[in-house]
Order: structure tokens, then C-alpha cells, then sequence
């Protein structure tokens, strides 16, 4: 018997939120070779959500996968994004039916309420989409649902205590933010698996920037092991861990997708000796002061003053320590054509959409007298 649902799912999930690009839209035909690599190698799992790229990256599944392979050989999941774009009821669940028409999938084997915060969960109860979810899976339009979370345990023991009938959770977890009070990814963990749900994995690279740590953080895991990637650390770290169903990693070229499959396709969970390299990388990484930023771009969507947060923090965390960096040259860049840090309105938008609870306002007052000045 299994010991929780979704066990035996290969452990890596391909999360199609990344995808290469060519002029700014989705490389579709990078992105057919990165799913036959994928597929090719036993894997099976496929994250997607209506707001990935403007609907661009369920459309890129129906080309990528759902119209070359047969519909039982993978898993699909995407999310219903209740607090993005027009806020009633009617325009909320029609999330649902433009997603089935979008991937043409006919179902999905997975489907979630879309990053669940404090500042946005209650819309998903107003508009009833907990009840309008239940209906779709009973109508066999869903196998499984859930919800993806982004806020305080406290909110997470809950929402599983409000809806125990949920099938699993997604939750960011990672080893930078495993002890992180504004993540909390040991405790979110250990709420889940008490209330006994199953999991599966966001972030586990931290929006690529575990893939890219800082310098003390590189020295200790190549000490480790020269032989294997930073990323990997990452990714063995949380697909070790108990009722996983999948990591997801958003992957952005095919170097990336044969990398994680390098070590995923016949995946080892991390040893003791491999788990303290771990913490000591996770002691390195208390001493980081840079801008936690994923590159989500949920702030963005609803700026008043289209300022483009994640490219302005990026170019701020490049900066730090690096003096032979051209910040000032790169924050120029970054911000022609749109608002820079200074003009920000203080109206916090940003700060209820950011997962990874940013105070955005006081890093893009830092960013304007870091550059502007």
C-alpha cells in the first residue's frame, strides 16, 4: 500500500512557466524537444496555470504535448487564478473552461486553486470556487485538487482544517527558505503531512537563484561535489523529503531539462553525509542579504506605474559585492520604456501579490537611491 497518494509519480515535474523564448514568445519548437527529453526518460508530470505568460503556456502545452502524445502517457495540472484579472464570480470559473480549451487535455489529472494568500483567499470562498471545483471532479473533468500555497502556517492549518477533501497541496519549499520565517517551508511541510496530505513542490530552486547562490554558498557544494550541478542540490534536497508527489522545475532550455535529468531520472535521495553539506550551505546562506526576489511577476500585473520589480531587484542583487558590475548601466536598461523604483506610488499592490512577502516598497526606495542617485 502506498504510504501517501502520488508515491510512486516520477519525481520531477516539469514546470512550464520558464519556457524558452525567441523575441519574446514561447519557443515552441525548444520546447517539443525539452518535452520529448522529458518523456523519453520516464517522467510524467507537467505544471502549467491560466496566468503563465498570458495563457501563452497552456496554449504551448496543447502544442508541445497534449497534440504528440496519448492523453494517458502524462499528468497535466493548471490552476485557477481567482484574484488575477476581472474579479466576479463568472469571469473566475471560466478560468476553468478556457483552460480545457486552451490545452484541449479534455480533463486534468491535477488542478489547483491558484497562490493562496492572506491577502487574496478569501475571494476563492466569495466567489464559490471550492464547490465549483468539487463539481468538476465529480463530472470527471479533474482527478485530483488542491490548492497552491504562499503565506503563514497558521493560514495553511486553516485552509486544510476548512476543506480536508482536498487531494494534495503545492507548497515553495527549498533549503534557503526550509528555516525562512516569511516561507516557513519546514513548517508548511509538516502541516500537510500531519493533516496527511500529499505535496507537490514549487520553488525548489528558489526562481533559479539556488542555482546561482552566492560565492560561500557555490564554494561549499562544489567542495562537496565538483562532479554535479548547484541546481541539483536543490532539487534532490526537496524530492528527498516525505509525501512528495513531484518537484517542479521551471525550466528555460534543453541544457537545463538534461541536467535535471541527469540526476532525476534515477533519483537518489540525499544521504546524511549530503544532508550536512546541506545545512552548512544553509548557514552561508543566513549571511545573504540580497533581495529574495523569484521573478513571479505577479507584482507586475497590476502596477499602476509599470515598473518592472523582479528586473530592478535582479540588477540590484548582481550588483551587490560585485564592484566591476555596471548596475547603474544595467538598472537603465532594465527600466527604459517603464517606470523606474522612484515613481512608485506606495499603493501596495505589490506586497499583497508578492509569494515571497517582499517589502517591495522599502527595497524599491533602496533600488532608487542605489541607481537613480
Amino acid at each position: 500500500m502506498e504510504r501517501y497518494f502520488g508515491e510512486k509519480t516520477p519525481k520531477l515535474g516539469f514546470g512550464l512557466m520558464r519556457l524558452p523564448k525567441v523575441d519574446g514568445k514561447i519557443d515552441i519548437e525548444q520546447t517539443k524537444q525539452m518535452v520529448d527529453l522529458f518523456m523519453e526518460a520516464g517522467q510524467t508530470y507537467f505544471d502549467t496555470a491560466y496566468v503563465y505568460d498570458s495563457g501563452e503556456s497552456e496554449k504551448a502545452a496543447k502544442l508541445a504535448l497534449v497534440d504528440r502524445y496519448p492523453r494517458e502517457s502524462y499528468t497535466l495540472c493548471t490552476k485557477l487564478c481567482a484574484w488575477m484579472g476581472p474579479q466576479d464570480e463568472q469571469s473566475a470559473k471560466q478560468q476553468f473552461y478556457t483552460s480545457l480549451e486552451r490545452t484541449g487535455a479534455g480533463y486534468f489529472d491535477y488542478y489547483l486553486l491558484h497562490a493562496l494568500q492572506r491577502g487574496n483567499y478569501k475571494v476563492y470562498d466569495e466567489f464559490h470556487i471550492w464547490d465549483f471545483v468539487k463539481e468538476q471532479k465529480a463530472k470527471g473533468l479533474i482527478k485530483y485538487y488542491g490548492f497552491s500555497f504562499h503565506a503563514d502556517p497558521a493560514l495553511l492549518e486553516e485552509l486544510l482544517t476548512d476543506h480536508p477533501d482536498v487531494d494534495f497541496v503545492q507548497l515553495q519549499i527549498n533549503y534557503a527558505d526550509w528555516e525562512n520565517p516569511g516561507v516557513a517551508s519546514r513548517e508548511c511541510w509538516e502541516i500537510a503531512r500531519r493533516h496527511g496530505k500529499s505535496i507537490t513542490i514549487m520553488e525548489p530552486v528558489k526562481g533559479g537563484a539556488l542555482a546561482d547562490p552566492v560565492p560561500g554558498v557555490r564554494r561549499i557544494l562544489k567542495e562537496a561535489n565538483p562532479d554535479v550541478s548547484i541546481a541539483s542540490w536543490a532539487v534532490r534536497f526537496a524530492a528527498s523529503l516525505d509525501g512528495i508527489i513531484t518537484v517542479l522545475s521551471g525550466m528555460s532550455n534543453l541544457e537545463q531539462m538534461k541536467d535535471n535529468l541527469s540526476y532525476m531520472k534515477d533519483f537518489k535521495p540525499l544521504s546524511e553525509a549530503e544532508q550536512a553539506v546541506i545545512r552548512r550551505a544553509q548557514a552561508a546562506l543566513n549571511e545573504d542579504t540580497s533581495i529574495p526576489c523569484t521573478a513571479c511577476h505577479y507584482c507586475t500585473d497590476g502596477c499602476p506605474m509599470n515598473i518592472p520589480i523582479p528586473e530592478i531587484f535582479s540588477v540590484s542583487n548582481r550588483q551587490r559585492g560585485n564592484e566591476a558590475f555596471r548596475g547603474k548601466r544595467e538598472y537603465t536598461i532594465a527600466t527604459t520604456g517603464k517606470g523606474k523604483a522612484s515613481v512608485c506610488v506606495e499603493c501596495g499592490q505589490c506586497e499583497q501579490a508578492c509569494p515571497q512577502q517582499i517589502n517591495v516598497i522599502t527595497r524599491l526606495k533602496d533600488c532608487a537611491a542605489q541607481f537613480e542617485n
